[in-house]
């Protein structure tokens, strides 16, 4: 039997191989490589890298991504490998594959600006991310031959900030867009900031010679990045509580790297903050929008639904403006394997489904004309725990109801408002012993940590641990769901974290280990009792009225803290039980708040102090979460 299934895993593996070097023939022999500068009305030349299809019985359409991290690989006589994920398939579809190094990075000539703003209302040869978008449509519809003269643009992440700019262009050209997981706000929700929180330990390993060097500067075009400095730790756990405060963190980074710098000096959500806004760009969108984003994505999870929402809102009557968020990590739509996020099984490959059942239909029908894009709905969201694709009319969905339930005494959670008398739950919180983000030794921050079992996490001191009786019927939450916390603090401010999560039936697998075996046993992850982390987020506490103006609290003075997490779609199954689980720390994942009122950018070591945290479940001073429930 193990000499069968050997058989059959090796045949698989000679079938993905035979059918990559088949098409990555076919694609060498099918395209022509060109190298391009093409230059903006300012001068300015930006690298291109385009590669056109040598068949000349139809004229092809322009799919675009611009990037910051670069078109690789350089020379016309290397070919990218988009044989190697579904966007061949555009290539059998014979599309115009073009990639350009934005201003000012790789091969491109110009300045660089971290999430330059949007400018409306440009004059002359004045340039932002949007004009640049439209001077290249504008040269690859002139001088590429046979082209359609319609164009496309999509990217992920920074490339989907890019390409919120792009649909700012309004180029004539321009018929469809997709940003997919875009950076849209680096101070409310996205990447770098959450609530004000600072997310040091993302954007130090992205900026810093010690990682990925992103804001290392270099004065004229490359094509090799810069080396990496490396780490001397590679626990993060000790290796930013030892850095200790962000002051200490920015002697690491050095004089160089602008952005950090930038961003120590900012920290309010002032009129530099706002500026860098993606969503300034999304009014009077013309091209086609579909909009995407994973359910757990670790690093722009907030972007996708909160540009999606501020086009609506921009753009009343537009006919197609829409959202698709799916069950994945940081750009696993993109990828082959959808089939699970960690330990969380979704029953199917969902990004297989996302590649046939929207994005390629999308572009080929606006940039093609070919096609159907009925079964593409207003929002097509994957509804896990149940593991099912659904479609609304609208997002959030007209037939939710938002339902508060209540922290209670004992650390029950029911629909019922507390009845007890000055009642609370208390702990203390202590900057020199955070709690971790995650159970174990690492030092990348993990992509799994958005559905992870949160069991290590409930069996801390400094976590307060609310739960219901088993369900007896599901429970669907979808939208927003809303913290709205009676607290008070023995210091002058603090962060929360509140965490929603789905608690497994004891009765599913577990490990049952022969500890006197001689091998060790692969051991599946015991998923009886597991605590799957379905939403969290942090909020520092100054920032509860105004992200703008912080206030400090008065200490001992109960207080409302309230706040929105990101979106959710999830079904708490029929046996399972809901949690919610409340800390103050979540580290290093986030910068670790001194919990006193201050300009935290600018803390010292001897400013970090130990507070008592009271959350309040009583007749008068209720907590509460309030939850999206979708109603049958």
């Amino acid at each position: 039997m193990k000499k069968i299934y050997f058989f059959l895993i090796l045949s698989f593996f000679c079938f993905v191989s035979f059918a990559q070097n088949a098409d990555s023939t076919w694609f060498v022999t099918n395209y022509t490589k060109m190298e391009q500068y093409i230059t903006m009305r300012d001068g300015v030349r930006l690298f291109t890298s385009i590669y056109i299809p040598k068949d000349k019985n139809e004229k092809h359409p322009i799919l675009m991504t611009r990037t910051p991290y670069s078109c690789a690989p350089y020379g016309e006589n290397k070919f990218k490998d988009y044989w190697n994920s579904y966007k061949i398939e555009y290539c059998k579809e014979g599309y115009i594959m073009v990639t350009q190094d934005v201003r000012g990075r790789w091969m491109s000539e110009g300045e660089f600006k971290d999430v330059r703003p949007f400018n409306p209302n440009k004059k002359n040869k004045e340039i932002d991310e949007a004009s640049d978008t439209y001077d290249a449509i504008d040269w690859l519809v002139k001088n590429i031959p046979d082209n359609n003269g319609k164009v496309g643009v999509f990217g992920i992440s920074y490339p989907g900030f890019y390409s919120t700019m792009a649909a700012a262009s309004n180029h004539a050209a321009l018929k469809a867009v997709s940003p997919q997981a875009p950076v849209t706000n680096w101070f409310i929700g996205d990447d770098f900031h959450h609530k004000g929180v600072f997310f040091q330990m993302d954007a130090f390993d992205f900026y810093s010679a010690l990682g990925f060097c992103f804001g290392v500067p270099h004065p004229k075009p490359i094509s090799v990045a810069p080396p990496s400095i490396g780490y001397n730790i590679h626990d993060n756990y000790k290796f930013f509580l030892e850095a200790g405060t962000l002051k200490n963190l920015s002697k690491y980074m050095g004089d160089s790297i602008a952005f950090w710098k930038e961003v120590m000096s900012h920290p309010n959500y002032d009129a530099w903050w706002k500026a860098r806004d993606a969503r300034n760009a999304t009014k009077n969108l013309k091209p086609a929008m579909l909009w995407v984003g994973g359910l757990f994505d670790a690093e722009d999870c907030w972007g996708a639904w909160n540009s999606y929402k501020a086009a609506e809102k921009n753009n009343p009557g537009k006919s197609f403006n829409k959202i698709i968020e799916g069950p994945w990590y940081h750009e696993q739509w993109a990828n082959n394997d959808g089939t699970h996020h960690g330990n969380i099984q979704f029953g199917s490959n969902t990004s297989e489904y996302y590649h046939q059942h929207f994005e390629i239909p999308f572009f080929n029908y606006f940039l093609k004309g070919k096609g159907d894009i009925s079964q593409i709905a207003e929002a097509n969201v994957f509804i896990t725990g149940a593991n099912k694709w659904k479609t609304f009319s609208q997002w959030p969905p007209e037939n939710k109801e938002d339902k508060a339930i209540y922290l209670q005494p004992g650390g029950k959670l029911n629909w019922s408002k507390p009845a007890a008398a000055n009642s609370f739950s208390e702990y203390t919180s202590d900057p020199a012993k955070p709690v971790p983000y995650e159970e174990f030794v690492h030092f990348n921050r993990t992509r799994t940590y958005m559905s992870d079992d949160q069991r290590f996490a409930a069996r801390r001191p400094d976590v307060l641990v609310f739960q219901t009786d088993t369900l007896t019927d599901d429970v669907t939450i979808t939208g927003n769901v809303i913290a709205d916390l009676q607290t008070s603090i023995s210091t002058s401010d603090a962060d929360f974290v509140v965490k929603v999560i789905d608690v497994f039936p004891d009765y599913l697998s577990y490990n049952n280990v022969d500890i006197y075996a001689e091998e060790d046993p692969v051991n599946p992850y015991p998923m009886g009792g597991y605590q799957m982390l379905v939403r969290a987020e942090i909020m520092r506490g100054k920032f509860r009225n105004s992200f703008e103006k912080p206030e400090s609290f008065v200490p001992g003075k109960i207080t409302d803290v309230k706040w929105e997490l990101p979106d959710v779609a999830h079904t708490f199954l029929k046996g399972h039980r809901i949690m919610i689980q409340i800390q103050s720390s979540w580290f290093p994942l986030a910068d670790r708040n001194p919990q006193k009122f201050m300009n935290i950018y600018n803390a010292n070591d001897n400013d970090f102090q130990k507070a008592t945290i009271r959350i309040f479940h009583d007749a008068i001073n209720q907590s509460k979460i309030i939850l999206p429930i979708l109603k049958n």
